[in-house]
């Protein structure tokens, strides 16, 4: 077994090298990459709008929207 994954990984890194490609270097300047990391960031206030999440029924409340808080007891 392990010959067979030796001969595997062999494959598996010459046919890397083929492919070939260093990275290219990163040619920016410090502020340019501290402009792309900031605008990559997500915002402050992660949790979407206040509004459109009130607007939405509660599935934890265990009563359906629109029934209120009367009892159904009267016949």
């Amino acid at each position: 077994m392990d010959k067979r994954l030796a001969k595997r990984h062999k494959r598996q890194v010459s046919r890397a090298r083929e492919r070939g490609g260093e990275s290219e270097p990163d040619v920016r300047t410090a502020e340019q990459v501290k402009a792309a990391r900031e605008a990559s960031r997500p915002n402050a206030d992660r949790g979407g709008n206040d509004a459109v999440r009130s607007s939405l029924p509660s599935f934890r409340s265990g009563k359906a929207p629109g029934t209120g808080s009367a009892s159904k007891t009267d016949a």
